[in-house]
């Protein structure tokens, strides 16, 4: 006998698989527009906040997936990059991009934006947007979140467990970061920003990113 409409666990869901490139919207802004965003950042620049806004406000389905989120998945042996990078913690970043990459893919194949968040350096390909490309797909479009340093600074010293860096940490990343200028890369300096803005002015520039991709 077949299995009533009413017995759950019989949906079958399609298979994810590289994301494309989003069709340009009909309306202002990402209108309906099923995509995947990457926002990168340092820590403190508000991209996990920021990226679940954006979400929470769209009219169609969106999924946001924090990678640092995902790394903490791990609750014994995690490997904080805090106290080294090494083997190991480069290891499960490796495991959690991979995992946030499939949960986007699967997310847009069955017809759910995702908005992923990590602090992609610009100038280390072990954390860098080749790894996202390959797990994520073409399709992908990344935004840089940048506000000033002191900004991020009094952000971070906001955060707590983990998540909170040094000063020192913070402005060594916080520089390494500045290399995304020139890079082709959309940027938003939301120093000035409160969360709504930063989210409306994402959502202008991913629409210009759907109409003209970055080179990447």
């Amino acid at each position: 006998m077949p299995p009533s409409r009413e017995t759950t666990g019989h949906v079958r869901l399609p298979p994810g698989g590289p994301v494309p490139l989003p069709a340009p919207p009909a309306e202002p802004g990402t209108g309906t527009t099923t995509l995947a965003v990457l926002l990168i950042g340092p820590a403190g620049a508000g991209k996990t906040t920021v990226a679940k806004l954006w979400a929470g406000r769209r009219r169609v389905p969106t999924a946001h997936v924090s990678l640092d989120d995902v790394r903490e998945w791990v609750c014994s042996g995690f490997a904080d990059p805090q106290a080294g990078w090494n083997d190991h913690s480069e290891a499960q970043y490796r495991l959690a991009r991979r995992t946030c990459g499939f949960a986007a893919r699967n997310f847009l194949a069955n017809g759910i934006s995702c908005i992923l968040d990590d602090a992609v350096f610009p100038d280390r390909p072990v954390i860098g947007l080749g790894g996202w490309k390959r797990h994520v797909g073409p399709g992908l479009l990344p935004v840089v979140l940048l506000p000033g340093l002191e900004v991020v600074l009094e952000r971070n010293a906001a955060r707590s467990g983990n998540r909170r860096l040094s000063d020192e940490e913070v402005a060594r990343i916080h520089g390494r970061m500045a290399g995304w200028y020139g890079s082709g890369l959309p940027i938003i300096d939301n120093s000035t920003y409160d969360v709504e803005t930063t989210a409306r002015v994402l959502d202008d520039v991913l629409a210009r990113s759907i109409a003209s991709p970055p080179a990447w």
